[in-house]
């Protein structure tokens, strides 16, 4: 069952203790001014945040709670720390607030991909966001146009699935029987490659695309862009590429992105999706010309 993420009435919002080790702590600000220099208002504001408190508001919901299955915000005030992410902020409220507070995370390092999160408006990865480049109070919700299962957390089945579709893997039909030799690829081709390769399968394009919220079949930018990775590595036979292109070039495939850079403008390792996507539909006109 999906849930719709309402704003209901706030409860009373909770506040950490002030540290003691900040009190009379001086701002970088002032240390700045006092040399008689100039400081960039990004630096500012985030001097301004030292030693205080941050104000979240998480979304929760818990279907298997009686009082909970009613979606809500839930606030926490968060003690800022210079270098502090929005997952860094959900999960001091979960360790000091509420330990039922529930998410994905894994490395933190941007490479899992299990952290995306819809925050202040916007698909972005808990663990790359910084909290003092927001505007306050951040708003922490779930990906929209998934399933809610629980606070924080999706269903990615969908995603999936939609991503094993593309046959993400490199494949090869005149592999040789007898001693393997190795699959060299260019320097031109890898650098051709090199973008499509970074996607992590966070599912934060597909959750920003128009055309996938309205189309369940749709294949989505992300699995389009894995098709895209292996169509063009010229380790592949041409008979694979065909293949490939054969997958992606159906009814709910390619020619269903109306090229809007939703997911261009969400894709946390800067993916340029929609072109791609963009030079699929070129490759698969391409190989359906006739010249007879």
């Amino acid at each position: 069952m999906s849930t719709q993420q309402q704003e209901p009435e706030q409860p009373e919002s909770q506040e950490a203790p002030e540290d003691p080790e900040m009190r009379g702590a001086e701002s970088p600000v002032d240390e700045k001014e006092k040399e008689g220099g100039e400081i960039d208002q990004t630096t500012a504001d985030r001097s301004e945040l030292e030693g205080e408190t941050v104000l979240i508001k998480v979304f929760r919901y818990d279907p298997e709670v009686a009082d909970k299955q009613e979606p809500r915000f839930d606030e926490f005030h968060v003690p800022f720390e210079k270098g502090m992410t929005v997952l860094d902020a959900v999960m001091y409220a979960r360790d000091h607030y509420d330990s039922s507070l529930t998410f994905r995370h894994s490395c933190r390092q941007a490479v899992c991909g299990s952290d995306a999160f819809f925050v202040n408006g916007k698909q972005r990865l808990g663990c790359k966001t910084q909290m003092a480049d927001l505007e306050h109070p951040v708003r922490i919700e779930p990906l929209p146009h998934q399933e809610v299962v629980k606070d924080l957390v999706v269903d990615m089945d969908h995603f999936y699935d939609q991503m094993h579709t593309v046959e993400p893997y490199l494949q090869q039909d005149d592999l040789p029987t007898g001693d393997l030799e190795e699959q060299r690829q260019s320097r031109e081709n890898r650098e051709k490659i090199k973008m499509s390769t970074r996607c992590i399968w966070c599912g934060a394009c597909m959750s920003s695309c128009n055309i996938a919220a309205g189309d369940n079949e749709y294949l989505g930018p992300a699995a389009i862009n894995k098709a895209y990775r292996f169509a063009m590595d010229d380790r592949e036979d041409e008979e694979v590429k065909e293949h490939r292109l054969r997958i992606i070039e159906q009814e709910h495939g390619v020619w269903r992105c109306q090229t809007q850079f939703s997911c261009t403008e969400v894709c946390p390792k800067d993916i340029p999706l929609t072109e791609h996507i963009q030079e699929l539909k070129r490759e698969a006109v391409k190989k359906n010309l006739k010249f007879w």
